[in-house]
């Protein structure tokens, strides 16, 4: 089959031991990224199976009426930039895995690395002794303070645990389905929304983007945060009402961000306002780009290749397709 990959920034993909799966398939990689129609309909013109890296690049019906030979969109995790009608009526196949179950512990350990790296202050304290000055501020430490997870879903689960492993307090705001399992956890659940912010030391937010939690933290709920508190984002930048988080942060409360995910991304453009604040610690959405989790995730889409070409798919999300091919 030929077979497309996008988006491989590091050029990663092609030293993966599983990599090697795909040997007597024609594999093209493009290691930049592109939304423009034109340019990714000239690309993959006579690409059969495209693998997507996450949520790089999106997929919908003017691109994919422009791939007559495209059948297969091998995938993994949620899909919210591909569109399945469009696929289905041009007879692609999208088969993606989405880990029941698994959380993503390179994104927890990401998450926490933010927290110590904000509450401490090591970005800015490598920054000042690069520049010949000796310690130029003062952190904050974990034990005894209030950690509030935002979602307890499978990666705050974790968070949660690490928060008490780390001798913090954890406080839990979610939906009541949620809140019931944290609490058989052991965990405190907040008596509301009000309670949780002006309360939490540090909050991490844990919650899929979908049209009932896009802007679900709001100016106001920043606002009823501590002086000295951290907010952190490594889930989806629309959980965070637009603009609040950067002019929160100018006015002081929260003190501290640390975000790992961005509304428009990738971002390629230094002027963005949240790369100017030194109150903010910011990384490139690497939350899951980890060698391990690379293996896992890139080995799941290829078996789904191998399945296709075998005539056998698995983790079909629109089987309608298959009457189309």
């Amino acid at each position: 089959m030929k077979i497309a990959i996008l988006d491989d920034y590091q050029d990663v993909v092609r030293t993966l031991d599983c990599y090697a799966r795909l040997k007597g398939h024609d594999v093209r990689i493009w290691n930049d990224h592109t939304k423009d129609v034109d340019v990714l309909a000239d690309r993959l013109q006579d690409t059969e199976a495209l693998v997507l890296i996450r949520e790089r690049t999106p997929i919908r019906a003017p691109l994919i009426a422009r791939l007559p030979k495209l059948k297969l969109i091998s995938h993994h995790s949620v899909y919210p930039h591909i569109d399945v009608e469009a696929c289905t009526l041009h007879g692609v196949l999208l088969c993606t895995s989405l880990h029941p179950g698994q959380p993503s512990y390179a994104t927890a350990e990401l998450t926490w690395g933010l927290i110590i790296a904000a509450m401490r202050r090591i970005p800015q304290e490598v920054a000042a002794l690069k520049a010949g000055r000796w310690q130029s501020s003062v952190g904050y430490g974990l034990r005894g303070k209030t950690l509030g997870v935002y979602g307890y879903g499978r990666i705050g689960a974790v968070i949660a645990g690490y928060g008490k492993a780390f001798g913090m307090n954890v406080l839990v705001w979610a939906r009541e389905a949620s809140l019931a399992r944290a609490r058989a956890d052991g965990y405190a659940a907040a008596s509301g929304k009000d309670e949780f912010f002006e309360t939490s030391d540090v909050i991490s937010l844990h919650l899929r983007l979908i049209d009932a939690t896009r802007g679900i933290v709001t100016a106001a709920d920043l606002a009823r945060m501590k002086p000295t508190a951290l907010i952190v984002n490594t889930s989806r930048a629309g959980l965070i009402a637009a603009g609040a988080l950067e002019q929160a942060l100018k006015l002081g409360r929260p003190g501290m961000g640390a975000v790992d995910v961005f509304e428009d991304e990738p971002v390629l453009d230094a002027g963005h306002p949240l790369l100017h604040l030194d109150n903010a610690v910011c990384t490139p959405h690497i939350g899951y780009v980890e060698h391990a989790g690379y293996e896992r995730i890139f080995g799941n889409i290829f078996d789904q290749i191998l399945a296709y070409a075998a005539g056998k798919p698995v983790n079909i999300i629109n089987p309608e397709a298959l009457t189309r091919h």
